[in-house]
């Protein structure tokens, strides 16, 4: 299964309580409707074993095809204005990508 996986804190103008708010309200429901994305999970670290956090949140998207959502979904209108204003939002991002081999 393909998965991106995306690092990242968020701006410091941005409080947790308004990116919740933003979660719930507009990242997931948009993630959730693209025909690529099987699921979608949005996880808030809280601890480390080392101590160190340098990404407060992971956000782990399963897909049917990582060709597709990158040539089909990333480049549609919905998508493209959802990243320019959740780039405002947080900082320090690093997005990865690859399949599941266990």
């Amino acid at each position: 299964m393909a998965k991106e996986i995306v690092l990242y804190n968020l701006a410091p103008h941005v409080t947790e309580e308004q990116y919740q708010d933003y979660a719930d309200n507009v990242l997931g429901p948009l993630l959730s409707s693209l025909k690529t994305v099987t699921k979608f999970v949005l996880v808030k670290v809280s601890g480390s074993v080392s101590g160190e956090i340098p990404y407060r949140y992971i956000g782990i998207i399963d897909l049917s095809s990582l060709e597709e959502f990158h040539e089909k979904d990333q480049t549609s209108v919905a998508f493209q204005e959802f990243l320019a204003k959740w780039q405002t939002m947080v900082s320090d991002f690093h997005i990865v990508f690859g399949e599941e081999i266990h």
